[in-house]
This record gives C-alpha cells, sequence and structure tokens, in this order.
C-alpha cells in the first residue's frame, strides 16, 4: 500500500501546485503586466500560498476534528479529486481557471492575486494535497516536514517566474501545456494510491502487489 513520505509529499505539491501549472496562470498575466510586476506578484503570491501551507499543514488534525471528517473520508475523497483534476489535466482542461473574476481591481497587484487565487494561492487540489498528506502521520514532526516541503515549492515557483519573467511574455504556452499533461499522469496515479488507501483503512482488503 502506498505510504507518503518527504519525497512523495514534495512530488505531490509539485504536481498540484508547482511550476507548470503556475508558470501557465503566469503566463496569461504576461501580456499586461511588466517583467517588475510580475516579479512582485510572484513573491506575494508564493508568500500568501506559503502561510496558507504552513496553516493547514499543522492544523488539519484541528480542522477534521472540528468539521468530524475522519482520515478515511479525507483520503477517499481527496483521491477522486486528484484523479478528476488529472484527467481534466491529461486533455488540457484546467479547472478553477479562467473564470469570470468580475469587475477589474483599481490595484494591479490585488487583480493579480485574485486571479491567482483559485489556481495558485488557495488552490482547492493543493489545500486537498495538503491536508491529505499531513493526515497520513500524527507525529509533529511528520507535520514539520510536510510544511517545510510545501513551502519549498511555493519558493521554486517564485525563482521560476522571477527567472523566467522576461521570456513569459514572448512565451508560447504549447511547451508548458505539455509538461501539465505529463505531470497529470504522475497525478492520476497519486489520486488512485490516496483513494486505495482509504479504502484499506476503512477495512478493505486489498491485494498487495509484489
Amino acid at each position: 500500500m502506498f505510504v507518503f513520505n518527504l519525497g512523495s509529499a514534495f512530488i505531490t505539491f509539485f504536481a498540484v501546485v508547482g511550476p507548470p501549472k503556475v508558470l501557465l496562470a503566469f503566463t496569461r498575466l504576461a501580456g499586461t503586466r511588466s517583467t517588475r510586476e510580475l516579479r512582485r506578484l510572484a513573491a506575494w503570491s508564493a508568500v500568501i500560498s506559503a502561510v496558507i501551507g504552513l496553516v493547514l499543514g499543522f492544523g488539519a488534525d484541528d480542522l477534521t476534528t472540528f468539521f468530524h471528517i475522519s482520515d478515511q473520508s479525507l483520503q477517499l475523497a481527496g483521491g477522486a479529486i486528484f484523479f478528476a483534476y488529472a484527467v481534466a489535466l491529461v486533455f488540457g482542461v484546467h479547472l478553477g481557471s479562467d473564470g469570470d473574476q468580475g469587475e477589474q481591481l483599481a490595484n494591479p497587484l490585488a487583480e493579480g492575486i485574485r486571479e491567482l487565487l483559485l489556481p495558485y494561492i488557495a488552490s482547492p487540489l493543493a489545500i486537498t494535497g495538503v491536508l491529505v498528506v499531513s493526515l497520513n502521520r500524527d507525529d509533529a514532526g511528520w507535520k514539520a516536514a510536510v510544511a517545510v516541503a510545501y513551502v519549498a515549492v511555493a519558493a521554486i515557483n517564485y525563482l521560476c517566474v522571477a527567472l523566467l519573467a522576461p521570456l513569459m511574455q514572448r512565451t508560447h504556452t504549447t511547451s508548458l501545456e505539455v509538461l501539465s499533461r505529463l505531470l497529470g499522469l504522475l497525478l492520476a496515479a497519486v489520486g488512485v494510491e490516496v483513494f486505495l488507501e482509504g479504502l484499506s483503512g476503512l477495512g478493505v482488503h486489498l491485494p498487495t502487489a509484489h
């Protein structure tokens, strides 16, 4: 049965909210913003995303207790969400993106953060991932490792945007789409494993591969 370790946690976060997805989001914003504005927006969005990851990583137990959610229920729901999102990603559909944002805000930074809210800063998929991975073990050391892994991905996202900002205004999204679809295959497999782990936690007997 699949068991999360620090490496698999990092890979999961990298797939759901890592550079391939973030660069796509920022590339869509690059046409109307300067390089300096993109870097500033990347810094603020990475900080906010990291704070959300830290809070959820350490507060996962309290959150599920408050809503009376079992670990197995979250694993089943999380696995299904991962798989559904991954299938959409493989077919080039970016769930939670390109929705109608309503009236445009006067502050370009605030407008950019709002546009990045669902696909990156407070991605429902990323939030699900943090909760599922954090609840995989009960010790404080594991939750700290999960939080560090999430913050590391946020930092990598910022570095990628900061370094590639001058190119993003002239870059076609095709190459990023290809990478996103490849990561979708990985995420689909993770979703299946998390779902099976939830079934196992409920007492469903599953054959073990040798």
